[in-house]
């Protein structure tokens, strides 16, 4: 049987001029470096902001996943 393991979920919002995968790159190295022992990120929402018809900025809400410590 493996070691007991509690994780904790925290979301975060990150954004990007570029796309919404740039934007999940940019929370992951965020993320990384406030919290240790990081598994997974869920995409839970993507939404895109428009100025003069235009997309000016891509932004993702994420669930990052991260294992307590001992």
């Amino acid at each position: 049987m493996g070691e007991k393991r509690v994780a904790r979920v925290t979301e975060i919002i990150a954004a990007s001029p570029v796309s919404f995968e740039d934007a999940v790159k940019v929370a992951f190295e965020r993320a990384t470096r406030t919290l240790r022992g990081v598994t997974g990120m869920k995409v839970i929402e993507q939404r895109v902001a428009v100025t003069d018809s235009h997309i000016t900025e891509y932004r993702v809400c994420l669930e990052v996943i991260f294992v307590l410590e001992s």
